[in-house]
């Protein structure tokens, strides 16, 4: 690990991200001798696959001519909702 103040990382910037590519080295930067980020090789995010096939076990089973966009009579709604 190498560290460096404000000052230095500004003056040699190219020569720390040079150090994390082609060591893997990480760079602590500090301000005031106390640590407040660091540089270190990109490590891409795995994508993750999803599977979203339908699954035909959820599939709702409608009865024999029911149109679900045919709007409910009176009696069909609940009566709180009336």
């Amino acid at each position: 690990m190498i560290t460096a103040n404000m000052h230095e990382a500004k003056s040699r910037l190219s020569q720390l991200v040079k150090a994390v590519e082609e060591t893997g080295e990480t760079v602590v930067l500090q301000r005031n001798g106390k640590p407040v980020a660091e540089i270190r090789p990109y490590q891409a995010k795995k994508k993750i696959r999803r599977d979203l096939s339908p699954v035909a076990a959820l599939r709702p089973i409608l009865a024999a001519g029911y149109d679900p966009a045919e709007p409910l009579t009176e009696e069909e709604w609940p009566k709180d909702c009336r």
